[in-house]
């Protein structure tokens, strides 16, 4: 079972790229959200995989965050959901914008989602309204907030070195949200540790 791909972007599209590993290209099917942050062709990426078995068929998703990676997997949980339509609904809403709307029980704005009909907006928000709170460490702060002054420093520094700012802002705030009293030095360690680890 592949979990993570890190290697370089042989290619990209809008609706897959190949990932050069050791001399293997791994064709990997990504949502538009992956796709407007990769980097340009010929330079490395880290994917975190999901791999999809079928009978007749072995698949690779993609994604660069975790939460994306994990909304992916909770939507492919709800009946009548494959993965095709679970990566169409990731192209349309960002993972912050679909769990609010299944909280809040926006069936409305599910049915904008191309393939999504009433009664299958009404199946994502029964079964997964409750199970949806294992995204809930993505988001320790509402969106509109403005980052604590130490945690924008932090991601500023990772961005100087080169790491993109949503995947930068996404691991310190994950950081922040288990542990409150770390100076900024440390914010930027642990940071660094985890993106490294993507």
């Amino acid at each position: 079972m592949i979990a993570s791909l890190t290697g370089q972007l042989s290619r990209k599209a809008t609706d897959y790229l190949i990932v050069n590993v050791a001399g293997i290209g791994y064709q990997v099917y990504l949502p538009l959200s992956t796709y407007y942050s990769l980097p340009e062709e010929g330079e490395e990426v880290s994917l975190h995989i999901h791999t999809h078995l079928r009978e007749d068929s072995l698949s690779l998703f993609g994604f660069l965050t975790g939460a994306e990676k994990d909304m992916f997997l909770l939507l492919m949980a709800v009946s009548g959901i494959g993965p095709k339509l679970a990566l169409a609904i990731l192209s349309s809403f960002s993972v912050r914008d679909l769990t609010q709307a299944i909280t809040t029980s926006d069936d409305s704005k599910l049915c904008t989602i191309p393939g999504i009909g009433k009664k299958t907006a009404a199946r994502m928000i029964l079964e997964l309204k409750d199970r949806i709170k294992v995204l809930e460490p993505y988001f320790p702060y509402p969106e509109g907030t403005a980052l604590p002054g130490d945690i924008h420093d932090a991601v500023s520094a990772l961005v100087n070195l080169g790491y993109k700012r949503t995947i930068a802002e996404e691991a310190l705030k994950k950081i922040r949200g288990n542990r409150q009293n770390l100076t900024l030095e440390e914010l930027i360690r642990e940071g660094l540790n985890v993106l490294i680890k993507r």
